[in-house]
This record gives structure tokens, sequence and C-alpha cells, in this order.
């Protein structure tokens, strides 16, 4: 019997726990390792932040779901992994022994890089729900006296999508408000322009969204590098092609949200040849560790090179689709090792985005994630916002019932329709 252990309970770690299990069987132990008690489901975060979720809609405890498959849970943070003792050191002193690791952790968010930014300066956050909860209860306060919103990434971030909805977001429920008039509206980032998404573009998403954008009278600024934040006023430096300054901004607020850059959870840092200075994790193109070879990772911290130099450091993103990719491929090389063949699974590192854009949407396909690809497409419609409300649906019903088919895989085939991604013609 192998020992196998999680680490990180969110779209990763619980996608892999199924997976795991499902093409394992009941033959080996599975264990997830979390952070607390609840799985979050992320992408609904920026509707949390603006009041049309609640955090308990979106956040499900994972004990019973998981225990109904034979999954041990332990809500508990990890301190260290001691990857030469096979051992990984929890936050309350306990240890547990494992076979093999798989690191499904996501980030931390660097908000120390900008002095005065995140949750516990003075912008908000919508990368966890309890952050998007926050960012609630201070757009509520913002409602009754409106003025400046500022809204993007910081240098260094690889999460544009809900930076993007954010803004769309915040932009159609003031107009649902009828106070959009009062509220000037920049959207800054460290993107070379409008629609980079840390993916080099994808389709003309720099066309539709510079016009989104327009059309919603919300100005922007690339090529932003955020230099400090302080009560009501964000210093960013513009710079040019070359990285060179070229203007600075006073932008005044009165709301404020800013996605960070991310490094790899603290219990990672430093340990030597686990991770990059960053402390994401070194993987091949099996997903295991080169120096490891008991560890596995998947997801945002994994260690991906960035898809093209810019003028500001932008990073690849790591969409859920792509994450499904990775564990599927996990799993299938776990059972193959487990039955003495040698692990040969790849991901494909496709990346399929819905965002949420408040009353319509837009989505985005580039297969593969990195250029050049077979396919990359971007489309807006309302029947974007309809398709994330009923994957945010189906997605929550799954976690809940335990289920162990691949999440992402079924359901965004099934609505945008694969085969028709696959052919370059998009949904209907």
């Amino acid at each position: 019997m192998a020992r196998i252990v999680i680490l990180g309970a969110g779209l990763g770690g619980m996608g892999a726990a199924y997976e795991i299990r499902s093409l394992l069987g009941a033959a080996h132990q599975v264990t997830v390792v979390g952070d607390g008690p609840y799985f979050s489901f992320t992408p609904s975060n920026p509707w949390v932040a603006t009041g049309s979720r609640t955090g308990e809609q979106i956040r499900i405890e994972v004990s019973a779901p998981l225990a109904k498959h034979g999954i041990e849970f332990i809500g508990q943070p990890a301190a260290r992994v001691h990857p030469d003792a096979n051992r990984l050191e929890l936050t309350d002193g306990r240890n547990i022994d494992y076979d093999y690791l798989v690191i499904t952790t996501g980030p931390k968010l660097a908000f120390d890089e900008v002095p005065g930014l995140g949750p516990d300066g003075y912008t908000q956050s919508v990368c966890t729900t309890p952050h998007a909860e926050r960012a609630w209860q201070a757009y509520r306060q913002f409602l009754e006296n409106p003025g400046p919103i500022v809204v993007g990434a910081a240098q260094g971030a690889s999460c544009f999508g809900p930076a993007y909805e954010t803004a769309f977001i915040l932009d159609a429920d003031l107009r649902r408000r009828k106070l959009r008039d009062r509220v000037p509206m920049t959207y800054i980032s460290s993107e070379p322009y409008i629609g980079h998404m840390g993916l080099g573009g994808v389709g003309d998403s720099k066309g539709l969204l510079e016009t989104e954008l327009r059309q919603r009278h919300i100005r922007w600024i690339t090529n932003a590098r955020i230099k400090e934040v302080k009560a009501g006023e964000m210093l960013v430096e513009e710079v040019d092609a070359r990285g060179q300054p070229v203007q600075e901004h006073k932008l005044p607020f009165a709301y404020s949200a800013v996605i960070p850059a991310f490094t790899g959870i603290d219990a990672l840092r430093g340990i030597e040849g686990l991770v990059n200075p960053r402390g994401f994790v070194l993987i091949d193109k099996h997903q295991r560790n080169p120096k490891f070879q008991n560890i596995f990772s998947a997801g945002v911290c994994v260690a991906i090179a960035p898809v093209e130099p810019t003028p500001v450091p932008t990073g690849a993103p790591k969409t859920g689709f792509m994450i499904e990719s990775m564990i599927s491929t996990i799993a299938a090389n776990l059972r193959d090792e487990l039955a003495g063949k040698p692990a040969t699974a790849e991901a494909t590192w496709n990346a399929v985005c819905l965002a949420d854009m408040g009353d319509t949407g837009a989505a985005f396909v580039a297969l593969p994630q990195i250029p050049p690809r077979n396919v990359t497409w971007t489309k807006i419609g309302k029947w974007v916002h309809a398709a994330k409300l009923a994957f945010e649906k189906y997605y929550l019903h799954k976690m809940r019932t335990g289920q162990t088919e691949p999440f992402y895989e079924k359901s965004i085939m099934r609505m945008l329709g694969i085969e028709r991604i696959k052919r370059g013609t998009g949904a209907q």
C-alpha cells in the first residue's frame, strides 16, 4: 500500500484527490492536507466582493465528501516539507510520512512586495474568499460615499482574468444602482497591452477588451508598476517598451482592488531542487519534480516560465482547465508507477477561461496556452455570463456530492462544445 499525501485542498487538490482515488482504487491510502476545513470556489470570488454571492454559498466543508471515497482529510496548514525524509510537518507539530507527495497548494499572495498593497494595507483582494468578503464590506461603505475606483494587477501578477472581471462587474453593479456617473474608473496593469493576459494575447483579446473598456468609460494604464499605495492614493509608474519610466500617475481612489504577484508558500521556500527562487515547484513534462522523484505538483504553485518578456514583469496564468490536465496527468503517472510501469502521461496545458463581466462575459481559448497555437479564440457575449453561472452551480454540486469525474473538462466541454473549439469555430 502506498501513502499518497496531497498538500492543498483547492481546485487542484480536491480534483487530484478524487481522480487519484478513482484511478488507483481503494488499495492505497490517500490523504488531503488543507489550510482549514473548507474548499472555496475561487472563480466566484469577484461575485462575493460585489455582494451577488456570500462566502457561505461558494464554500464547502470537505471532510464528509472526501470520506465517502475513503480519503482522509486534515485541515491543518503545512509548516514545512522535508523531501529528504519523505515527511510533511504541520503547523500544530504533527508529522505525516508519505510515499508520494502531490503539491497543489496554490500561491502565497505577495502583497508585501508593494508598500500599502492588500487588505492589510489600502486595497482589496478577490484572491481568496475571506478577502472577497472583506472587499464586499469595503464596497458597501464605498456605496455610501462613492468616488474614484482603481482596479488592476500589480507587477509580477500572473492572474489577470479576475482583475478584468472585478472592473467589469463593479461597472455593471454601479450602473444598476444608478451611481456609475459618480465613479471615475481606472484599470491599471503590468500587461504590455490590454488583453495580453500573461498569454501574449488570445485571438483579438486586445481589440475586444479595449472596446469593452471604452464603452464602459474605464480608463486604462498598461506597462504599469505600482510604486506605493497610501490611503486614498496610488502612485503608479508607467514605462515604455524598453522598461524605461515615461510618466508617473497619482491616482486617487475611494475603492481599489488589485491582484498581487504570487510566490510559493513558506513551507516550500528555499528547498534546493524542489522549488525555484520564488518558491514555485520545479516539474518535468510528467508533473514530477526532477530531484525528488516521488513528488508531483500541479496548479498555480508550479514553476512556468513567462510566455514572453514584457517591460513590466508578468507571469503565465494557470487556468482551471489547465490545472485539471495537470492533475489527470499526475493520477495516470501514479497509477502506472505503482503498477511497475514508467510514467509517460503529459499534460496538455491548454487554456480555457470564462470571465464574467457583470451583464455579459468573455471566453478565451488558447490551445496550447503557449504560442504558437493550434487554436486561439476569444468571444464576448451574454452566453458567457450564463455559462459561468451554470458552471458554478454544476461544479459546486459535484464537489458537495463527492463526484470523481474531471470537473472542468466535462463541464466546459459540454458548455462550449469542445469539438467546435478544437476546430477553431467556437461556441454557438
